[in-house]
């Protein structure tokens, strides 16, 4: 009676030759389809209690994509076709459900999972820890923990008598109603956050550094982030969208915003309306920098003052791998120091997966890069040395920014297809040329 229960725990059990995803959000899930499209066994955790990621447990309840749901989508699963072309937190979630029920993931994910260390040891495995102290061996972990929850905070002077948050603690509107608020930061989440305080706040006043780059979300009725096409260069792009923002809002100065300065796409795009239609109104004060915290008064750099009770950082996330070890640290800024987006010269078995930011809808990426990283997977178990010498030795740079333009890496992800047997050899090459490898094993 017990041996075919015994036989099931056996075949459940993790094995050392399978991969560990960490994280099921929306890189997490499509990597985990990707897998098990491939047939490669792998495990994944997740610390939340459901799947979901940040449109789970992270937006705010009035959040909206800023790309289109034809870009968002992973291409191989349409969203629903009532959906619009601007989904809510609310439907992104439930669409991310449907995907995890589609392919069949909920079976290797286990929930409630935090991970403590990740670290190499013999035979080029890595020991996962968990909070509960459980240890496993991998073959390999693909660190899908996104970059949305490690908190970036500034650093003021003087004190506030009202309240600080971060964006990421912000959820409902109730949160603003009545509130003299001040929003520090011009980037998507601020803005809305910023709209939704002209609504409803008493007042709303935006503080920038540097001004940005407003792009409407839609032109002639066409979601914006759709106009692109796969054979654009960058320059035509931004050539595009800089006329489309001068029909649409005309001069930062129109506005009382100074220009920006730096050139479009140097920083992640700020896709909204809704800014620059309550600067008209009056609904939202720009101001500069923030100075100095006064009490229940803020100072700024061009020395006016404003009567604020609760300001709301939306001054970004540190990117962030706390469960590795000092000697697997790679991260510069927003950078992660790795070569073909995810992958160490001096270690193989680790992949640092969607820590970039794309101008762009995750989901259509996830879907041309999901094969073709398995696709490396295999080449991996053909070569002693990591992957991420072979690029290195093949003349590849470590990334110079978190940015990136989807256009241009769909076109790189398509050469990299036809060129695949062209980079097996010279990965076999380089490979012959070093001899054998292995992990260097790490103390806990």
């Amino acid at each position: 009676m017990l041996l075919p229960y015994i036989a099931a725990m056996s075949a459940a059990l993790p094995s050392e030759e399978t991969y560990l995803i960490l994280g099921a959000g929306f890189v997490g899930l499509g990597m985990a389809q990707a897998l098990k499209s491939a047939g490669i066994p792998y495990d994944q955790v997740d610390a939340s209690d459901d799947i979901g990621g940040n449109w789970y447990h992270g937006v705010y309840e009035t959040a909206h994509i800023i790309s289109s749901h034809t870009i968002t989508q992973f291409s191989h699963y349409p969203m629903p076709a009532d959906y619009p072309d601007f989904p809510s937190a609310r439907q992104m979630w439930e669409y991310l459900q449907a995907f995890a029920d589609r392919f069949q993931l909920r079976s290797a994910i286990e929930l409630n999972r935090t991970v403590q260390e990740v670290r190499p040891v013999d035979h080029n495995r890595w020991a996962v820890t968990f909070a509960n102290g459980e240890q496993r061996r991998y073959k390999g972990v693909l660190l899908c923990n996104g970059h949305h929850w490690d908190k970036r905070m500034p650093e003021f002077v003087g004190q506030f008598d009202g309240d600080i948050i971060h964006a990421k603690d912000y959820k409902r509107p109730e949160q603003l109603r009545g509130r003299q608020v001040l929003v520090i930061g011009g980037g998507n989440s601020g803005c809305d956050i910023a709209a939704e305080a002209a609504r409803v706040g008493a007042k709303c006043v935006l503080s920038l550094r540097q001004s940005v780059w407003f792009i409407p979300k839609t032109f002639a009725g066409i979601p914006v982030a759709d106009l692109p096409r796969w054979w654009m260069p960058e320059w035509l792009q931004r050539w595009l969208t800089y006329g489309i923002i001068r029909l649409s809002f005309g001069r930062h100065q129109d506005y009382g915003l100074p220009t920006p300065t730096y050139r479009l796409f140097e920083k992640h795009p700020t896709l909204n309306d809704e800014v620059p239609y309550y600067l008209k109104h009056g609904r939202i004060i720009f101001k500069p920098a923030v100075q100095q915290l006064q009490g229940d008064r803020v100072r700024f750099s061009d020395g006016s003052t404003e009567t604020i009770d609760l300001i709301i950082c939306a001054t970004g996330y540190h990117l962030s791998y706390p469960f590795l070890p000092p000697q697997l640290q790679r991260v510069q800024g927003a950078k992660m120091q790795c070569y073909g987006g995810a992958f160490l010269d001096d270690y193989k078995g680790l992949y640092f997966i969607g820590w970039g930011q794309a101008r762009g809808g995750v989901g259509s990426l996830i879907s041309a890069y999901g094969p073709v990283f398995t696709q490396l997977l295999r080449l991996q178990d053909e070569i002693s040395v990591p992957l991420g010498l072979v690029f290195k030795q093949l003349g590849q740079q470590l990334p110079q920014t978190h940015l990136s333009d989807p256009q241009r890496v769909f076109r790189q992800l398509a050469l990299l297809r036809l060129g695949f047997r062209w980079l097996r050899y010279q990965a076999h090459r380089i490979d012959r040329r070093h001899g054998p490898f292995q992990n260097r094993p790490l103390e806990p």
